[in-house]
This record gives structure tokens, sequence and C-alpha cells, in this order.
């Protein structure tokens, strides 16, 4: 009988130490130089940011968290510094069932955080990069438009108009072209309600029939999917 009650209290001990599952996301990583804060680890939840799991850090940068997750989306990672400053203390990062690794600098958080482990966060990574450059593209065409020698010629100011008009176009086929190429990744239906969700109803319908089972099914598709129902 009692070595029964061993067998089973051990079996117990061996459950319970074994808590990650499939759809567990640990994230861990370093913030270099950081010597004191709290990093709390936050998403989005029925519009209200909450935060799923907090960690005071003394004397050293390392951390980690663990999180079930039950479809890829996005997280951030808060660091409160108490420097009444909330610039530039936020990641944002796709998180996903798997080890994810983030490694930053206390005084350049959000600039200088590499996240590895998410092929979800890579793809937004991707179209980031793109939609960065027509952003910059856009701001540099704008700044020209209002060079006095630019306004004082209508001709010149209509063509350089003409280049935002045609930039901002460009942007967004690149978007709608992002998601019929991506059918397969949890990216796509974020970056449709973020980016795209004033393009022409029909070509969100169609990015949304192209998605994958697993995507339609995922907190970005069902959101993306009642967006279209509006």
């Amino acid at each position: 009988m009692k070595r029964i009650l061993f067998v089973l209290t051990l079996s117990l001990i061996i459950v319970s130490c074994q808590k990650n599952t499939e759809n567990t996301m640990a994230v861990s990583g370093n913030i270099k130089g950081l010597k004191k804060g709290t990093l709390f680890l936050q998403h989005f939840n029925d519009s209200s940011l909450v935060v799923i799991d907090s960690l005071q850090i003394q004397g050293d940068g390392s951390f980690s968290f663990s999180h079930e997750v039950e479809s890829p989306e996005i997280f951030y990672l808060y660091l409160d510094k108490a420097d009444n400053n909330d610039v530039n203390d936020r990641i944002t990062f796709f998180g996903e069932p798997g080890e994810i690794t983030i490694n930053t600098s206390w005084n350049t958080f959000e600039t200088n955080a590499e996240v590895l482990g998410s092929k979800a966060h890579e793809k937004l990574k991707e179209f980031n990069t793109m939609i960065s450059n027509f952003n910059i593209k856009e701001l540099e065409l704008s700044q020209q438009s209002f060079l006095p020698e630019v306004q004082e010629d209508s001709l010149v100011l209509d063509s350089v108009q003409n280049l935002i008009s045609q930039n901002i176009l460009k942007r967004y086929r690149y978007t709608l072209n992002f998601g019929l190429n991506n059918s397969d990744s949890y990216v796509t239906p974020y970056v449709m309600l973020i980016a795209a969700n004033e393009a022409n109803p029909k070509y969100l319908d169609s990015i949304y029939k192209s998605l994958t089972p697993e995507v339609a099914a995922s907190k970005y598709g069902v959101a993306f999917k009642e967006y279209l129902k509006k």
C-alpha cells in the first residue's frame, strides 16, 4: 500500500512540474545594462491592455515569462524604469507557442530589440520594413511640397502631389499583395485590420477567403471576419 501511495505521489509531482504544453509560449532574454525596474508582459483582451505577468528586476537584466497562447497574436514587453517616461519603453512582438528570445538594452529598449524564435514576428518585421519605406518616401515628398520654390510653381507642386498619391497607392497595393501571398501567415489578418481597413471590401473579402483554415480560426482571423461583416 505504501509503495502504491509513493508511486501516485511521485506521479503527481512529475505531472505538476510538466506545466508547459504545445501551446506554451516561453519568452526569455536579457536587458543589457538594466539594474532596476519592473517588466510586464501584456496583450489586448476585449480592447483593453491587460497585464499577463510581471517581474521585478534587481541588478540582473535577465527575464523569463510563460503563457498559454490560443493562437499567435501581438504581445508587448513594457519596461517601467520609474523615470515617468513611457517613450521607448514598450516592445511589440508577435507571440506564438514555442521559445522566443528577446534581447535589448535598457536605454534603447524598443529600438534596439532583437526578437528570435517567432516565425510570425519575422513576417511582421518584413511587412513593417516595407511599409516604413513607403512612409519615409511620403514624408520626404510632403516636406518637399512645402518648400517655397515648390509652393510658387503650381506645375511642380502638382507633380509632387501626384507622386504622393502614387506612393500611397503603391503602399496599398503592397499591403493587399502581402495578404494574398501570405494566406498561411497569422500576420495577414492582423495586417489587414490595421493597414488595409479602408481598402475596397471586395479585395479584403478575397484575402479572407484565401486564408488557411487555421489562420481564419485564429484571434485576428475571427476579428477580420467580423470586420468584413460590418
